[in-house]
């Protein structure tokens, strides 16, 4: 079982004594941070929307540009089987040509109508030239994932951070981290006896908890850190919370004390 280790850090308060020069009559200090340029996209925003029966996606970019508002463009992603969940990547920003693209990440949990779950991977594109801006969505890559089983009834759990995807969906024990460079699989699971997972959730700084089971007798849990190393794991169900998207009670599991008593305790670190 790992345990989150925390490490007390001793800081030295230096002070530096230095000959201070003073400003001459009218001059003003630099600022010591300068602002950072907004986003040639800061103003635009873009939503999605479904089919009745979850096949295809929509997503339409709309917000303002220098001398413009309005909705710029949209794409579609699909067919697939069923979406299952789907996230945002981080944007990359091309400064010379005034472009802003984001991978999106779309969980297909019932391939080709059956069990089967892939990860399709979509780039979406906003290429501004005020008063006008040019949307594009293109289809980037479809990965297997053949450590989970889905289903059109299957309920598919999706968290991410900077550098990973994670996975997975109540018809299997096993949750699957994916890089988001190269597309790496790593499966976890493991309990004894075998948990079907219940939940993914994340924080802002970009760990991950993957929660398995429904009940208290029953269930389990990992941390995964922002590199996707697993930082912590036990027994109960835990979520995390970030400052978004709020967790919903009704897709969670209760254990028997809302307090994990059991657990508490710091191991600390002898220092050099």
């Amino acid at each position: 079982m790992h345990r989150f280790r925390l490490q007390p850090v001793l800081t030295t308060l230096a002070f530096v004594l230095a000959s201070a020069v003073p400003l001459q009559a009218g001059a003003q200090a630099a600022p010591d941070v300068a602002a950072p340029a907004a986003a040639p996209d800061s103003n635009l925003f873009a939503t999605y929307t479904f089919d009745s029966t979850y096949t295809t996606a929509g997503v339409l970019v709309c917000g303002s540009v220098p001398g413009s508002d309005g909705c710029y463009g949209s794409g579609t992603m699909g067919t697939f089987g069923r979406i299952g969940a789907l996230v945002e990547g981080g944007p990359t920003v091309n400064t010379t040509t005034n472009t802003v693209t984001r991978l999106v990440f779309v969980i297909d949990q019932a391939v080709g109508g059956g069990s089967g779950v892939s990860l399709v991977v979509y780039r979406l594109t906003e290429a501004i030239a005020a008063p006008d801006a040019t949307i594009s969505v293109t289809k980037v890559k479809t990965i297997s994932l053949p450590q989970l089983t889905g289903g059109a009834t299957a309920k598919t759990f999706l968290a991410a951070n900077a550098k990973f995807l994670f996975v997975g969906t109540d018809q299997g024990t096993n949750a699957v981290r994916i890089a988001k460079s190269g597309y790496a699989q790593q499966s976890f699971g493991g309990f004894s006896p075998p948990i079907d997972v219940s939940a993914i959730t994340a924080d802002k700084y970009g760990f991950v908890t993957v929660a398995y089971g429904t009940t208290a007798a029953s269930s389990g849990f990992y941390t995964f850190d922002p590199n996707g190393a697993v930082t912590e794991s036990g027994g109960g169900t835990e979520y995390m919370l970030n400052t978004t998207a709020g967790l919903l009670t009704s897709g969670t599991s209760a254990g028997t004390s809302a307090t994990p008593a059991q657990r508490l305790g710091v191991r600390y670190h002898r220092t050099k």
